[in-house]
């Protein structure tokens, strides 16, 4: 049985060992151009247009735009490619990597996060989140129905951290809001086989300034060690 069409716009170039390249909340795959130009000599790299973002559909649905829906999508990218992947998510593509991981046990070779969180197992912590979300969801640039990818439905990756035995790497950047070094240094505490490194300077966005060859190359490394 043939696998199924994506149905979310993908980028892909270069040969080697895949990475897929996964953004956050109102960016597209776009993002993460120089990061992968940098490393398409020695992998295959592919990013993909979350549901509402760039170059993929905008249904009207708002069932549609839910984590669990963004995690068939990426089931069906990865299925195009030759080989388990490395997943690198940036935001909310940090949390969707590290759900796939929850959800999907030995689907990725490694997992690498950029200014992340694993979510909240605190109801009351997690409607706070939803709440801060819709209040600012006119900011995400995308139709309303898109802006519900970023609202946390339970606690998947917080009840499996401890479980998460694929090799998992946590970026965060020191100019960035302090929280994600706390999450990066939570993740590395509870995770069996987790590495947190701060980014020196790196702001929310640093795969997309400066720092872009910095995290190429820590990606590459990461890749290469597996």
């Amino acid at each position: 049985m043939s696998a199924p069409t994506p149905r979310v716009h993908i980028t892909s170039l270069g040969s080697g060992d895949p990475i897929v390249f996964l953004h956050g909340i109102g960016s597209t795959s776009a993002t993460w151009t120089e990061v992968m130009n940098q490393l398409a000599d020695r992998h295959t790299v592919a990013a993909f247009d979350l549901l509402g973002h760039g170059g993929s559909p905008v249904l009207d649905d708002p069932a549609e735009y839910t984590r669990d829906r963004a995690l068939d999508d990426l089931d069906t990218v990865i299925a195009t490619l030759d080989g388990a992947p490395v997943l690198v998510g940036h935001s909310l593509g940090g949390y969707l990597a590290l759900a796939h991981a929850a959800t999907r046990v030995g689907a990725a070779r490694g997992i690498v996060v950029l200014n992340t969180g694993p979510g909240f197992r605190d109801p009351e912590k997690r409607e706070a989140w939803n709440d801060r979300s819709r209040r600012n969801a006119h900011r995400f640039g995308v139709p309303p129905q898109a802006a519900e990818l970023n609202l946390q439905e339970d606690s998947v990756v917080m009840d499996s951290v401890a479980e998460l035995e694929v090799p998992t790497l946590v970026l965060a950047g020191t100019a960035d809001r302090p929280e994600y070094a706390g999450a990066g240094q939570y993740l590395e505490r509870k995770m069996p086989n987790c590495r947190f490194v701060a980014v020196e300077g790196g702001e929310h966005a640093m795969h997309e300034d400066s720092h872009a060859t910095e995290v190429a190359t820590i990606v590459a490394e990461f890749a290469a060690g597996l």
